[in-house]
């Protein structure tokens, strides 16, 4: 099996493997929308003894904002698949190999990705590390409970407002543990999903009582029920466009598909339960390279030592690692001391972005603690300052 490297010419190829992989015609042509943003010199294909594909993956050259505002470069993987004809033939594992070290070639330290399974990404090293789930709001019992925030509310086009949409996001995605950029190229190509792509949908954008733009909500009526791709924003802007969404004539249901862990959603409306969430699901699995880059590259908001004893079988570079955070930032080195915490790096993906907590873990016996208050420890050292949260969809 060969293993090569895609070229600008291979898009319509790459589109149709992916397609035969997935077993799914999607719904947008090849050259638009759904990998319109391609990036042909991280793509790869594994190549049968006829020389046509068996196999690709690619990935996006991303940024990824960590605890204490850190934004690093991460390879987000995307594409991957292999024909049903030859599946479990090791195929994706030598895709996998070569996907790595090219991060790793471009001096990546993390890489990232959206799980189609759950089960197929562990084996290489990734963990879930950020979740979301959705909220079905009842509009007739939707009363906020909570003053009305100062702030206006415009409404715009989807066609007229890419450089607002893309200014807002990307100074929200600076101060958000686990978003991830959206490049220039993707709003200019459409690609991925809305409000990304050029779908009709509603645009309403906050304004702060000094006139910035710090927030907004891109959404679509059907029936009578309205939508929300996403809310992007602070707190108060957030609050702001969810009082005007569920505020929206003619609807009986308001439906939020992305709401972070720790969204105040449901505390800031006079019924509780007029928000019904469902759907909790995992959204972005992070994987180390480098588990000392990784781990002084992140804030800290707490002091402590911790020694974590990583297996990363995969990448052959298991490791035991000295930990120690004083005021906000780590020093990490390997060491011979006895090992507080053992725990794969896939667990240590899970924990990195603060969304997990290390006790969760040892609970389900993913992680050996070695010691007495170990678990506890390393929750207080992992915990960030907000709960990760990533819509973006790659």
């Amino acid at each position: 099996m060969e293993i090569r490297q895609t070229t600008s010419e291979d898009y319509d190829l790459y589109f149709s493997t992916v397609t035969s992989a997935f077993g799914q015609f999607f719904p947008t042509a090849a050259g638009s929308g759904l990998m319109a943003a391609f990036e042909p010199d991280r793509g790869l294909f594994a190549l049968g003894p006829d020389g046509r594909p068996i196999g690709c993956s690619s990935s996006y050259s991303f940024e990824l904002t960590l605890p204490g505002d850190a934004a690093v470069p991460a390879g987000a993987l995307t594409g991957v698949g292999v024909l049903p004809t030859h599946r479990r033939q090791g195929v994706l594992s030598a895709m996998m190999r070569r996907q790595l070290q090219n991060c790793r070639d471009r001096d990546e330290f993390l890489s990232v990705l959206l799980a189609s399974e759950a089960v197929i990404y562990r084996r290489f090293g990734y963990g879930p590390a950020t979740y979301l789930h959705r909220l079905t709001v009842d509009r007739s019992a939707a009363a906020f409970a909570v003053p009305q925030t100062r702030g206006t509310i415009e409404m715009r086009t989807r066609e007229t407002s890419t450089d607002l949409l893309a200014e807002i996001y990307d100074r929200y995605r600076r101060t958000q543990p686990g978003a991830v950029t959206r490049p220039r190229r993707w709003w200019e190509l459409g690609a991925g999903q809305p409000p990304v792509a050029p779908e009709p949908r509603h645009v309403a954008v906050h304004r702060d009582p000094d006139g910035v733009a710090d927030g907004y909500a891109t959404y679509l009526v059907a029936g009578d029920t309205l939508t929300v791709d996403e809310t992007i924003g602070g707190d108060e802007a957030a609050a702001a466009l969810a009082r005007f969404l569920l505020t929206h004539d003619l609807v009986k249901t308001v439906v939020f598909r992305k709401v972070p862990q720790d969204s105040p959603l449901r505390w800031q409306l006079r019924d509780f339960r007029a928000a019904e969430p469902a759907g909790e699901t995992d959204w972005l699995w992070v994987r180390l390279l480098d588990v000392p880059r990784a781990l002084t590259a992140r804030g800290w908001f707490a002091d402590g030592e911790l020694v974590l004893d990583v297996a990363d079988g995969f990448a052959d570079q298991t490791g035991r690692y000295l930990l120690t955070v004083r005021d906000g930032k780590a020093e990490c080195a390997r060491t011979d001391r006895e090992a507080d915490l053992s725990l794969d790096v896939s667990d240590l993906g899970s924990v990195y972005l603060g969304g997990t907590p290390v006790s969760t873990l040892v609970r389900a016996g993913r992680v050996q603690a070695h010691r007495d208050g170990a678990a506890e420890d390393a929750d207080a050292l992992f915990r960030g300052e907000r709960a990760p949260h990533c819509l973006h969809w790659f």
